[in-house]
């Protein structure tokens, strides 16, 4: 007899911009959706404060067990970014976050089921803000950092947000991305690095 996965309700709050206090209500099919604190996610967006208005944005592992999922797309677009694309491997996950941002931000949010990898593969679109959160275990940030940069998919000047796990070494990114903000709580280092 097979053991059902656990299924619960996972909470995001978003604290800042237009949609300021709304909650989104997220199914976890597995238990394993641990999205951001608050606390980790306001010192990311006083980072990028003057950096939001007009963004576009590309959030690489939307719905994953990441702790900034999937609460920093929908931060984005509250606080001015223009356009969001989210790219989520698992089709229950990624139509939950279509059915909870579209109706909040309309065209302003497209959401994409697929690999991460594949997807930036064949993407020809530039972002000036990228979120580079996958879960930590299956060593997906480095590719898509190396990705992103082989590729010509950032902006000039653009912002990439890297989380990984504090006691794992931090993955490598290109020698051209500056860092500029780093912040370690609990269990999570983010680091905020500029395209240079």
């Amino acid at each position: 007899m097979k053991t059902r996965g656990k299924t619960s309700k996972g909470q995001v709050r978003i604290i800042g911009g237009e949609r300021r206090g709304h909650r989104l209500h997220f199914v976890d099919q597995r238990g394993d959706l641990r999205p951001s604190s608050d606390r980790m996610r306001e010192t990311l967006f006083n980072w990028l404060r003057a950096e939001l208005a007009d963004a576009r944005v590309l959030d690489l592992f939307a719905g994953s067990g990441a702790p900034g999922a999937p609460g920093l797309s929908a931060e984005a677009l509250s606080r001015g970014a223009e356009h969001a694309v989210l790219v989520e491997k698992k089709r229950e996950r990624a139509a939950d976050l279509s059915r909870q941002l579209a109706p909040m931000f309309g065209e302003r949010v497209s959401v994409h089921c697929a690999d991460a990898l594949k997807w930036l593969a064949r993407s020809a679109q530039r972002f000036d803000l990228v979120f580079v959160d996958p879960p930590y275990d299956l060593g997906l940030a480095e590719p898509a950092c190396q990705a992103l940069h082989e590729l010509g998919l950032l902006a000039p000047a653009a912002w990439i947000y890297v989380e990984s796990r504090k006691q794992s070494e931090a993955p490598a990114v290109p020698e051209s991305w500056q860092l500029v903000r780093e912040k370690e709580s609990g269990d999570v280092r983010a680091r905020l690095y500029r395209k240079d």
